[in-house]
C-alpha cells in the first residue's frame, strides 16, 4: 500500500476515525514511540546516550515511549522537560513515570534534568511540539529548541524529530528561525505536506515514515506519495531457482569520452550491482583500450565508430549520457529518438536534449530522464517554481518518466502520483553519484520494472547504500565516494 502525503487536517481526520473505531490514544502513542525507537536503531544499532526534550502534550509522550524502549536496549537516557511536570498531560506524565521505572530497574535515576557522562553516539529526541502547532515559537519551547540546536552544533548530537521538527508548519513547511534542525524526522502514520516542501529540507533531514497499524488511509486518491520499503520490496520478487542471465536484461551503456572514462565504468558497475544479466559498454574508439583494461570483468566493452551503428544492437535497456561530451551530439540525439527499447538518459545526454527538447515527443521507446537541478533548468527553462510543480509540468509537457535528483528526489510521470524519495545524505553531493544511479536504474529496468518504479527503487537503494556506507561502513559525509555507494548496494537491496 502506498504512503500518501497528508495535510494536518487529513491526519487529524485519520486519527479521529481510529478513535471512533475504539482505538485508544495510548495505543497509538505506544505504536508511535516504538516506531521511533526502531528508526533510531536503523542508523544507530549500538546503544549510546539519548537526551529527550519533551513538551507537555502527546508528542512528548511519543518521545518518552521511544526513550523507554531505547533504555531497555542499553541506551543511557536523560529527559529535559520544557514545562513543569504538573503542567504535562496525564498520559505524558504516565510515560515519564514508566521511563523512571525503567531507570530504577537499571540502578540509575537520570530521567530528570542533568548532564550524563555521555557515551557515543549522542542523539536527541525532539518531542516538544506535534503537528498541530504553528510558528512562531515562544517561551520555554523556543529556549528548548535553541538548546537542541546547540547540542547539535557543539556536541555533534544527531537530532531525531518525533513526527515533525518543532517550529515547522506541517502544511506549508515554513519554519521558525529558532526551529529545531533535525538530522532525521520520524513522521508518524503518514508523511505530512510540510515535510516535503522545498524550504523544509534543511530542518527535516532524513525522512522516515513510520506507519501505524491502527491508522487507515483516507478515501481520497493521493496525488503525492512517499516511496517506502514495504511497497518497494514488492517490485523485486525473489528469483526462481531456475533463473538464467537472459531473464534479467542485456544493458547497453553509452557513456564516456576522452578524459571521462570513469563515467562509463561507474555506470556499468551500477547496472551490474542492480542485477543486470549482461552489460555491454559502447565507447568511442579512441578510449576503447583504456576502458577495456579498466572495465569490470563482468562487462563487455565494444568500440563504437558511430553511435548510429548501435541502432542495430540487440539490447534490452539503454543507459546513455554520463561523460559523453557533445562532440557527437547529432548521433546521440538520433539514438535517443530512434531506439525502441527503454532508455535512461543522464548528464550529457540531457544537455544534448536541452537544445532539442522536442525530440522527446518523437521517441520510439520509453525514456527515463535523471536530471539534477542545473540540468533540469536547462531542459525546462522558465519562471521559478517549486521542484514538485516543475516536475509535474514537465511530465505533462513530455511523455517521459522523470527522476528529479536532489536532497528529496522526486519521481514523476503523467497520470501517476508524484513520489518523493526519503533516503540519502549530503555526502552524495560529489562526482559520480549520478553515473551510479543511471546504471542502477538501467539494471532494474532490464528486470521488467516500469520506468516509474525503476526511478523510485533506484533512488531509494542508492540513497540507502550511501547511508549504510556512513553509518555502518566507516565513511562520513566528507569521505563518501560513488564507489562506496556501489560497494553497499547489496546491503541496501538486502533491506528490501
Amino acid at each position: 500500500m502506498e504512503s500518501p502525503i497528508l495535510s494536518a487536517a487529513q491526519m487529524r481526520e485519520a486519527e479521529n476515525a481510529a478513535f471512533a473505531r475504539g482505538v485508544k490514544v495510548e495505543a497509538l502513542m505506544y505504536q508511535a514511540g516504538a516506531g521511533v525507537a526502531r528508526a533510531v536503531a536503523i542508523f544507530f544499532p549500538n546503544p549510546g546516550t539519548c537526551i529527550v526534550f519533551s513538551g507537555k502534550g502527546h508528542n512528548g509522550g511519543d518521545a518518552l515511549v521511544a526513550a523507554e524502549r531505547l533504555k531497555r536496549t542499553g541506551w543511557k537516557v536523560e529527559v529535559r522537560l520544557a514545562f513543569a511536570e504538573d503542567d504535562c498531560s496525564e498520559l505524558t506524565r504516565k510515560k515519564l513515570e514508566a521511563l523512571r521505572r525503567a531507570e530504577r530497574g537499571s540502578g540509575l535515576d537520570s530521567s530528570t534534568t542533568g548532564t550524563l557522562n555521555s557515551r557515543p553516539p549522542l542523539i536527541v529526541l525532539d518531542g516538544l511540539l506535534g503537528l498541530g502547532a504553528k510558528p512562531p515559537l515562544r517561551g520555554p519551547i523556543r529556549a528548548a529548541c535553541r538548546e537542541i540546536n546547540q547540542l547539535r552544533a557543539e556536541r555533534g548530537a544527531y537530532v531525531f524529530a518525533v513526527d515533525i521538527p518543532t517550529g515547522l508548519d506541517g502544511d506549508s513547511g515554513k519554519a521558525d528561525r529558532n526551529g529545531v534542525i533535525a538530522d532525521f524526522t520520524v513522521t508518524i502514520g503518514f508523511a505530512k505536506q510540510g515535510l516535503v516542501a522545498d524550504g523544509a529540507l534543511d530542518f527535516v533531514g532524513r525522512l522516515e515514515v513510520m506507519p501505524l497499524d491502527d491508522l487507515r488511509l483516507p478515501e481520497k486518491k493521493a496525488n503525492e506519495i512517499v516511496a517506502c520499503p514495504p511497497v518497494l520490496r514488492r517490485l523485486l520478487p525473489r528469483r526462481k531457482f531456475s533463473a538464467y542471465k537472459n531473464q534479467f536484461g542485456r544493458i547497453g551503456v553509452v557513456a564516456g569520452s576522452k578524459g571521462f572514462i570513469g563515467a562509463a565504468l561507474m555506470t556499468s558497475q551500477g547496472a551490474l550491482r542492480a542485477g543486470a544479466g549482461l552489460v555491454e559498454i559502447f565507447v568511442p574508439e579512441e578510449i576503447y583500450p583504456i576502458v577495456a583494461a579498466a572495465a569490470p570483468q563482468e562487462a563487455m566493452v565494444k568500440p563504437a565508430k558511430s553511435y548510429r551503428d548501435l541502432l542495430k544492437e540487440k539490447i534490452d535497456v539503454w543507459a546513455l549520457g554520463p561523460g559523453l561530451g557533445k562532440a557527437r551530439a547529432a548521433e546521440i540525439l538520433e539514438l535517443i529518438e530512434m531506439v525502441k527499447q527503454p532508455m535512461v538518459v543522464d548528464a550529457d545526454g540531457l544537455n544534448i536534449l536541452a537544445e532539442n527538447i522536442r525530440t522527446l515527443r518523437r521517441c520510439k521507446g520509453k525514456r527515463l530522464l535523471t536530471p539534477h537541478p542545473g540540468e533540469m533548468k536547462r531542459l525546462f527553462p522558465g519562471k521559478k517554481a517549486t521542484r514538485a510543480a516543475t516536475a509535474t509540468k514537465f511530465c505533462n509537457s513530455f511523455p517521459v518518466s522523470l527522476l528529479f535528483k536532489g536532497s528529496r528526489t522526486i519521481v514523476a510521470e503523467r497520470g501517476r502520483p508524484l513520489s518523493y524519495n526519503t533516503t540519502g545524505n549530503p555526502g552524495m553531493a560529489s562526482g559520480g553519484m549520478g553515473d551510479v544511479l543511471t546504471g542502477v536504474c538501467a539494471g532494474l529496468a532490464g528486470q521488467g520494472l516500469s520506468l516509474y518504479d525503476v526511478a523510485r527503487l533506484g533512488a531509494w537503494v542508492c540513497g540507502r547504500a550511501a547511508e549504510t556506507a556512513i553509518f555502518g561502513g566507516g565513511q562520513n559525509e566528507e569521505s563518501l565516494l560513488a564507489r562506496d555507494v556501489i560497494n553497499h548496494l547489496g546491503a541496501a537491496f538486502d533491506e528490501l
